[in-house]
């Protein structure tokens, strides 16, 4: 890559080889193309293994994947679950397909996940469970959640949506709770196109979560009879092939990232106090699905500012989420209520190019760019 030449650097794109198209077109020739395939079973187990889990459940996406946990814990109408108000739109969906209500929390700016100090005031005798965020691959502080859900008798759902492989105290993401849940979309860590999975030691919890994934086909020989309202959140054996071939790639996927943070910090550090880099913890291993900064105020010219002069260079970047408080189908709910951390990280976040193929001279030319641009 030079200067002169035209430079086009996207947000986040996947990292596909040789190998997705040798299991995919293996897959075809076997026929087992289906929800019900052998190579389905071999991605559910090899990933839910990958997260030091003992079952894994694929389905078709990982907002699917969140509402099928959700399910299959019980959650119904009139529930309340306990999630960050700083989340991608699925989280608070899928509690709503359930007819449970979201109750929100402010996040912390340590690491940008949900603030676990808060969540005990925010339970209630209809609460049934609570379902962290791993935001933008940093984990939450799991311990102090698990506690609370023990003391009250609620349910842990973990949304990993953008955690594959991040680790709470030399344990990955998924194997941290009751539940959790994982999307394979395109630009994830490691993708199937579209996707997900649940993953959980839990039998009980597996087995009822892969019979209301194909609308619960009948038991004891009644196929087509149905006691419950199932869905139809299967998986294909082509997106599992496709998945067992990432999946063999992942730990160079997270390490590639990790090296591509650190060196993003090392070059973003001259900034000072005009930017904030991205959280830490001691005890996380954060695998930085997206590098994000936050834009100080101090920084010289706008956010949006930035990610335009950023665009006419080729560098393609994007705004932190939303809150959910602020979403118009949910605002109403939460009018009363404040979230000034959530707030802030919404104001102040921009995502940088965190693909995992991406090159230190890519980096290193984002990183010019940018410190080019404050004042």
């Amino acid at each position: 890559m030079t200067t002169e030449s035209k430079i086009e650097i996207p947000v986040c794109s996947p990292t596909i080889g040789e190998r997705e198209s040798d299991l995919v077109n293996q897959c075809l020739k076997d026929g087992w193309i289906s929800g019900i395939s052998p190579y389905v079973e071999r991605f559910e187990s090899s990933f839910a293994k990958y997260c030091g889990c003992d079952y894994g459940v694929a389905c078709n996406s990982g907002t699917t994947a969140l509402h099928l946990a959700l399910a299959s814990l019980g959650i119904e109408n009139g529930d309340e679950v306990i999630i960050p108000t700083f989340t991608m739109i699925a989280t608070p969906n899928a509690v709503t397909y359930t007819g449970a209500r979201s109750v929100l929390v402010d996040s912390e700016l340590d690491t940008w996940n949900i603030d676990v100090s808060i969540i005990e005031s925010k339970i209630t005798p209809k609460t049934k469970a609570i379902m962290p965020v791993h935001t933008y691959g940093h984990p939450v502080d799991m311990d102090p959640v698990n506690e609370l859900a023990r003391k009250h008798g609620l349910k842990v759902i973990e949304d990993a949506a953008e955690a594959h492989g991040a680790e709470y105290k030399g344990r990955r993401t998924g194997s941290l709770s009751d539940v959790g849940c994982f999307s394979f979309y395109a630009n994830k860590i490691i993708t199937t196109g579209e996707g997900g999975m649940i993953v959980t030691n839990d039998k009980e919890i597996a087995e009822k979560a892969k019979w209301l994934r194909a609308h619960a086909f009948g038991r004891g020989g009644k196929h087509f009879y149905h006691e419950a309202v199932g869905f139809g959140y299967r998986f294909s054996g082509l997106q599992a092939a496709f998945g067992l071939a990432q999946l063999e790639r992942i730990d160079e996927f997270v390490s590639n990232r990790r090296k591509n943070a650190r060196l993003y910090n090392s070059l973003l550090s001259v900034l000072g106090n005009k930017i904030s880099l991205p959280p830490e913890a001691p005890w996380a291993k954060n695998i930085y699905w997206m590098y994000s900064i936050l834009i100080e105020n101090s920084f010289g010219i706008s956010r949006q500012e930035l990610m335009d002069r950023l665009a006419t260079k080729g560098v393609e970047s994007r705004t932190f989420f939303y809150p959910v408080h602020v979403q118009p189908i949910y605002s109403a709910q939460h009018a009363a209520e404040e979230f000034p951390v959530a707030d802030e990280l919404s104001k102040k976040g921009i995502n940088l190019p965190s693909s995992n193929s991406m090159t230190e001279e890519e980096v290193r030319y984002v990183c010019k760019c940018i410190v080019e641009y404050s004042t």
